[in-house]
Formats: C-alpha cells, structure tokens, sequence
C-alpha cells in the first residue's frame, strides 16, 4: 500500500516538473492568427527577457490568396513602424512588402494568404524593456488596423536572475 502511494506520488510530481517545463519552454513562442477582416487575434506580445530567441508563427485563417488579402507580422520599434511599412510597400509582395535588408526591422514572417502558416525566429539579447516595440502587417494599408505592441518582460526572470540592461 505504502509502494503503490509513493509509486503515484512519485508519477504525479514527474508529470508536473514535465508540464512546468514545457511551459516554461513555450513562453519563447506564439502563435498570432490573422483572418480577411484585416485583424490579429491579439493586440499585444510579451517575451521574457529569459529567451535567446523568439518564435512567432503567424496562420492566416481566411481563405482569400496572398495576393489580395495578404498578412505578415512584422516587429520594429514603435518609433520606426509607420515609416518601414510606407517604405515597405514599392518593395513589392516578392519582398513581403519590406525593404530588403532593412535593419529596422527586428523580426518579420512571410506574406501569406488564406489557409496558410509561416515562422520567424529572431534573437531577444538586444531588445530592451524601456524600449517601445509593435507588431503590424506590413501589406499596403493593413497597418493602420492590423497592429498591436511587444512587451519585453523582466517579470519571467526567475529569483536568482537580474535584468543586464
């Protein structure tokens, strides 16, 4: 009786540590969706300053083509947005409507359209907390609604951490 209380016991704390680091794992990714009505399902971003790198994957669930109703995510600081996604546009849809090598831009997927899913994976060391970033889709004129804020968080750093800024 005793063997199969400290059997469960042991299982159950197992599957715990297991859950507690995935989730610690997944704070360094999200997932954002954007649709034919020229939204994001989210207005806001955090990323813990504990991350290397950062994942967003960004899924387009309407059905219109890239083409027409195209979206990516695209992060910058809040300073720069407006002017990389006016710049942006002559670069064309083959240039995801970015200007190729645009240092401003901190993180950006590909246009994609209705039905499909891409991924960006960019580094976190450089972000500072004081800084104010955003996200927007850099499509002609989808700025102007499809946009939200990046938050880096210091709130993620564990007891023994401290922020290097």
């Amino acid at each position: 009786m005793i063997k199969k209380i400290f059997v469960g016991t042991a299982l159950s704390m197992a599957a715990m540590l297991a859950s507690t680091n995935a989730a610690y794992a997944n704070e360094c990714e999200v997932t954002v969706e954007s649709n034919d009505a020229m939204k994001f399902n989210t207005s806001n971003v955090v990323i813990p300053a504990t991350c290397d790198d950062f994942t967003v994957t960004l899924k387009h669930t309407g059905q219109l083509p890239k083409q027409a109703m195209g979206h990516n995510w695209v992060m910058t600081t809040k300073a720069n947005g407006q002017a990389v996604a006016t710049e942006g546009m002559s670069a064309g849809l083959d240039n995801n409507y970015l200007k190729p090598n645009d240092a401003r831009v901190i993180g950006a997927t590909d246009v994609i359209g209705g039905g499909e899913e891409t991924t960006t994976t960019f580094s976190v060391k450089d972000l500072d907390a004081n800084e104010e970033y955003m996200f927007f889709c850099s499509f002609p004129g989808h700025i102007g609604i499809m946009q939200g804020t990046v938050t880096v968080s210091y709130t993620h750093l564990r007891a023994h951490e401290t922020p290097e800024h």
